[in-house]
């Protein structure tokens, strides 16, 4: 297998297509390397895209747009840098093309990375190429993944995940994030950040950051008024976050609030402070170098004591161990039970 490398030249990327294939789980990696090529322009290397499908010709994705395609069997498997392998159809029991598993079954030693995006996890595992190797998938998937095809380790929480030759990414915008991995691995951070930069991207997420992270689940409170007060938590961590504070903002009286919010949320406000914090600080760990001063200061957390502290009772480390050894410890303490999203407010 090819590895990335930093060289000047051409790498090419094929995405297999095949109809009712979701179009974002294309045209998301697709729009990623087109952005990175013209940065990269100037030292003479490109990423070329090209989509393929078993009959080529017109491809329908499942929201109706038809996207032209080449027969695969017309391109060189060992010419291809990177294939990505894309989903389809509802999460429980996504299309797994016969013809297509057959080709990545016959294929899969002569190309460089394969990269499955959401559902398309089922037609790389149906090919065997998951067996033995961690893979990842919509959360919605995983259960169903797991289940069909055992020899693959299935990673359930995961943005993105890399084994060997093997990428893979959860649904839709993970597709993004795996993208920008690679670039990252090709080209250097440098060039990846530009990219990201350019997406306007929140953050560039490392592939262990939850699917479903505290951030996120917190705005499936069915209170709106919570939703929105979440919304302006995650973007205020460095200011005075307590109950009197956020009971003002909520337009409640404290009593009230508290009440009101254990019952909606699950759990304490204090608490859902201290997780949003928490994993603003994993980020800042895992994704900079910056001192854990400053990292305690902008993440609320205040001093690097409380930081320290915090730390132990949640991973059992102090936050340097956490930055160099994190893959699974913040997944840890958002993990939960499969249970159906719109009860997913007591994490």
């Amino acid at each position: 297998m090819r590895k990335g490398n930093r060289k000047a030249g051409k790498r090419n990327v094929v995405i297999l297509a095949f109809q009712g294939v979701t179009l974002f789980d294309i045209t998301g990696p697709a729009d990623v390397f087109d952005v990175a090529s013209r940065y990269l322009a100037e030292a003479g290397s490109e990423y070329q895209v090209q989509v393929a499908s078993i009959e080529g010709g017109l491809v329908r994705s499942s929201c109706g747009l038809a996207l032209d395609s080449r027969r695969v069997e017309s391109i060189d498997p060992a010419a291809i840098d990177m294939l990505f392998v894309c989903g389809g159809g509802p999460p429980e029991s996504p299309p797994v093309p016969v013809e297509l598993v057959a080709w990545l079954k016959a294929n899969q030693t002569s190309v460089g990375r394969i990269c499955s995006v959401c559902t398309g996890a089922f037609i790389v595992a149906a090919a065997g190429i998951a067996d033995g190797r961690c893979i990842t998938t919509h959360w919605e998937a995983v259960d169903s993944l797991a289940s069909r095809y055992k020899k693959a380790r299935v990673d359930r929480n995961a943005i993105f995940v890399r084994d060997g030759p093997l990428w893979s990414s959860a649904g839709f915008t993970a597709g993004i994030d795996l993208s920008i991995a690679l670039i990252e691995e090709d080209y250097g951070r440098e060039v990846a950040m530009q990219v990201a930069r350019t997406f306007v991207m929140f953050l560039k997420r490392p592939g262990d950051q939850p699917q479903l992270s505290t951030t996120l689940v917190s705005q499936f409170v069915t209170d709106a008024a919570f939703a929105d007060l979440h919304a302006w938590m995650s973007n205020s961590l460095d200011q005075d976050l307590s109950v009197p504070v956020l009971a003002e903002r909520a337009n409640m009286t404290t009593r009230t609030f508290s009440r009101r919010y254990r019952a909606v949320v699950g759990r304490t406000p204090a608490k859902t402070v201290e997780l949003l914090r928490l994993e603003a600080a994993c980020r800042m760990l895992k994704e900079s170098s910056l001192s854990l001063k400053f990292i305690a200061k902008t993440t609320g957390f205040g001093d690097e004591q409380t930081l320290r502290r915090t730390f132990r009772r949640h991973f059992g480390v102090v936050p340097q161990l956490f930055g160099r050894t994190a893959g699974g410890a913040i997944r840890g303490s958002v993990k939960t039970k499969r249970i159906p999203l719109h009860e997913r407010t007591s994490w």
